[in-house]
């Protein structure tokens, strides 16, 4: 099939891929059902690293972080390892950004001929006491991680959303009299806290018509240690004030999804409106997912599926509405752009290219990745996919095994099941054809005490960095 002349990929930030309607959610995200109507809607698509920053830079290079060794919030792209950006411009296709990267300084050459109001990491050097993370070392921030406040309104994140939609709109309009093939990418912030969204998005969701909340700790349901160590650090549900405001943070993320989704609705308007839809095909994702409150957990960090799986659509000039389950990554997003330009990358990589896999059989057998290093992580944490299984190995604690194909819900632990010997095994065997993990778990936490170091130790470090969310750059 021939390629469209042009491609833009609009990447947001902590949609879990459930929270669609096109996925058979409840949420309303009309646009996003939209696009998926008119292409391919991978239904088992994952993050590299569940967390911001590595994930984004993993994303850039096509590489997985601990290749890269940019293990968290304080360790940005930079532009080294070259990812597909510097593939496009190599061959002088043009490639630019709008919007949130979360690399480290507009200076670097990151791979955008221009990059439109970036998103950079908070001060260049990013969430640096979330580098210290051993238990008896770790910092505890006051407050919570989702903010103080929670409920209707504007936040400084809406506001620089609807920045980067009115100059994606403005870029367009200039993009429609110039006729070089080229590569937009936009990124979007929402529905990533803090949990303020305008009322007229939250007025769809009444708390009193959410589904129920799933295996909360309330109900019995009890953490791995992994997990409930981590949980300690990032003062999640239990900094919420009472049921009735927990409830309201599940309705804002969901009117979220929907805001957001109003603003990938302009943006592709606006590609209808200036002659550019036919000769352009859209990916729409996102970095990594959110918890929203199942099992007790908030934002992201985990190996489940609210915080580890991504959406992915890719919707191309008159294709058919399909949907591929075969395991898919971000990495396989960063292989489809190279290909789409038919540009050339070096370097060994794991990702292929989404048209590829999308015209192919599909195979549930392929390997995803993805792994933790980041904050409130006591140590590493891994996440294996192949077929209707899934591993997560954290290091120095037992196991979780799930079986998605009759657990999709993940409720049921099988890694001490006796029948699942074999497939645990097998399981572990992928996963150290893909890296050593205590190995890698080692190399972390020297990286992280070398960038803790280099910064003046940890009485400097602890106070580097945002205490939670990224503030966004002024625009105007």
């Amino acid at each position: 099939m021939t390629r469209s002349r042009n491609l833009l990929v609009i990447m947001s930030d902590e949609h879990q891929p459930q929270a669609m309607g096109c996925a058979g959610s409840f949420v309303k995200t009309p646009n996003l059902d939209a696009l998926a109507a008119r292409g391919v809607r991978f239904s088992n698509a994952y993050t590299p690293s569940p967390i911001c920053v590595p994930a984004r830079a993993a994303f850039a290079s096509g590489r997985y972080v601990h290749d890269i060794r940019l293990w968290d919030n304080a360790m940005p792209y930079t532009g080294k390892p070259r990812g597909w950006g510097h593939a496009l411009q190599d061959q002088k296709t043009r490639v630019e950004s709008i919007g949130k990267l979360h690399y480290r300084a507009a200076e670097d050459p990151a791979g955008f001929d221009v990059e439109h109001i970036p998103m950079q990491v908070a001060g260049g050097h990013g969430m640096v006491w979330g580098s210290i993370r051993r238990e008896d070392e770790r910092v505890v921030k006051d407050g919570r991680m989702l903010g103080d406040y929670i409920g209707p309104g504007e936040s400084n994140y809406t506001r620089y959303d609807t920045s980067v939609v009115e100059r994606t709109e403005e870029w367009l309009a200039a993009a429609a009299e110039d006729q070089r093939p080229w590569c937009l990418y936009v990124g979007l912030v929402a529905p990533h806290f803090p949990l303020i969204v305008p009322q007229d998005y939250l007025d769809l969701y009444p708390t009193d018509s959410l589904p129920p909340l799933k295996l909360h700790p309330r109900d019995g349901y009890v953490h791995h240690p992994w997990v409930a160590k981590q949980d300690t650090a990032l003062a999640g549900d239990i900094a919420m004030k009472d049921e009735a405001e927990r409830q309201m943070a599940r309705a804002c993320y969901y009117a979220l999804c929907t805001w957001m989704d109003n603003n990938v609705g302009r943006i592709v308007a606006a590609l209808q409106a200036q002659g550019l839809l036919e000769d352009t095909t859209i990916i729409y994702t996102s970095d990594h997912g959110d918890n929203v409150g199942a099992r007790g957990l908030w934002g992201k960090s985990n190996m489940y599926e609210e915080s580890v799986a991504v959406p992915l659509i890719v919707a191309e000039p008159g294709a058919k509405p399909s949907v591929c389950a075969t395991p898919v990554s971000l990495l396989d997003v960063s292989e489809t752009i190279v290909s789409h330009f038919g540009a050339t990358l070096e370097g060994d990589r794991p990702g292929r290219s989404l048209y590829d896999i999308a015209s192919e059989p599909e195979d549930p057998n392929r390997v995803v990745f993805s792994e933790y290093h980041a904050v409130g992580a006591v140590s590493a944490c891994y996440m294996l996919r192949k077929g209707g299984w899934k591993l997560i190995h954290y290091h120095g604690f037992e196991p979780e095994l799930f079986d998605l194909a009759s657990d999709p819900e993940e409720t049921e632990n099988r890694a001490a099941d006796p029948g699942c010997k074999q497939i645990l095994d097998d399981l572990y065997a992928e996963l150290k054809a893909i890296c050593d993990p205590a190995a890698m778990n080692d190399l972390a936490f020297a990286d992280q005490d070398a960038l803790i170091e280099g910064y003046g130790g940890r009485d400097v470090a602890m106070n580097m960095g945002a205490p939670a969310a990224t503030p966004p750059p002024q625009t105007t």
